[in-house]
């Protein structure tokens, strides 16, 4: 019954969730490297899809590389863990003006063994999980900055 009410009350007052399941009008321009194709298509997916460069709106997304950094060591000083960490600027353009302009970061532990085929995968994972940590932050503030030009 509180649910009921709840819903009632949110529907009365317009609230409109953020994520409504609305395509989002945005044209995310390429972004260097193979981890920059890997954002931009978490990006477009986020964004319900592939938008033409006419788009209402334009993002321009620069990915930097990977940095890593160690995280603990056994007693021999061999790094056992490490982090690896993604900073990507982003531009919001409405046609010429520039509605949002900022920057993310995202980072992911990862277990540094001996084995190479074994410490290789578990770095790539890290940073496919990065990827999609940073596209869904990117989208959640590209998205607010929308709603918020278009409530004006």
């Amino acid at each position: 019954m509180k649910k009921l009410i709840l819903l009632l009350t949110l529907a009365a007052c317009s609230f409109r969730p953020i994520y409504s399941g609305d395509k989002t009008d945005v044209y995310v321009g390429p972004i260097s490297g193979i981890n920059g194709i890997e954002l931009r298509n978490s990006l477009n997916s986020q964004f319900g899809g592939i938008h033409e460069q006419n788009a209402k709106y334009t993002l321009t997304v620069n990915l930097h590389e990977p940095t890593t950094q160690y995280k603990a060591f056994e007693r021999a000083g061999d790094a056992v863990w490490q982090e690896v960490k993604l900073n990507a600027s982003y531009t919001l353009k409405q046609g010429n003006k520039v509605i949002a302009s900022s920057s993310e970061s995202a980072a992911e532990s990862y277990t540094f063994v001996r084995y190479l085929v074994a410490s290789n995968a578990s770095y790539n994972n890290a940073v496919m999980n990065s990827i999609h940590q940073l596209s869904e932050k990117i989208s959640m503030r590209v998205i607010a900055e929308i709603q918020k030009q278009e409530n004006k």
